[in-house]
């Protein structure tokens, strides 16, 4: 068996439930996730590439499944599908659910106004906020600046707030610099 499937077996035994739920998080449906999962690993592993650690595959996976997210929703803005995913179809399936605990309220509330972003804040909020990355890291994942990835989740969180008041995102991190408008500083 050669090295680069050796990597993908690898990749799936170990990361394969990681990978799906960063998609899942990103769709917010299990099928949409599962195909934009097999994409990424299609886009990955196609090309007889050099053979890495499974850290590399992971991260090359991670950034193809936020680049086909990115690009999907762009194509579909671009032309609109018959049976486009709405979000607020997926908010209101929490209130015919019988509430089983707080917690899994709370997450459904947070996933649903996750899915009110547009697709890159939510892939910066996503990357930030719950895969707990530094802007830098985010940024490079992305292939964006450090300002533009600020910008989305500043654009993001204020987004979500009022959506999911229960959830405070940190306002004081390190890696957060002041926003330079043309008055100076706010």
């Amino acid at each position: 068996m050669s090295r680069w499937k050796d990597t993908l077996d690898a990749l799936m035994h170990e990361r394969a439930a990681a990978l799906f739920g960063y998609a899942y998080v990103l769709t917010g449906d299990a099928d949409t996730a599962e195909d934009l999962l097999q994409d990424a690993l299609v886009r990955t592993f196609r090309v007889n590439r050099r053979s890495g650690t499974v850290n590399e595959a992971h991260a090359y996976v991670k950034r193809a499944i936020s680049t086909a997210f990115i690009d999907g929703h762009r194509r579909t803005e671009a032309r609109p599908q018959r049976h486009a995913h709405d979000a607020g179809d997926f908010a209101g399936a929490s209130a015919t659910t019988p509430d089983h605990a707080p917690a899994a309220d709370a997450h459904l509330d947070l996933h649903a106004a996750i899915l009110t972003l547009p697709p890159r804040e939510r892939a910066c909020v996503v990357l930030r906020y719950l895969d707990d990355m530094p802007i830098a890291a985010v940024a490079a994942e992305l292939g964006l600046a450090d300002g533009s990835v600020k910008r989305y989740l500043s654009d993001g969180v204020a987004r979500l707030r009022p959506l999911v008041s229960t959830l405070d995102f940190p306002t004081d991190s390190p890696d957060t610099v002041p926003v330079r408008t043309r008055g100076g500083t706010r």
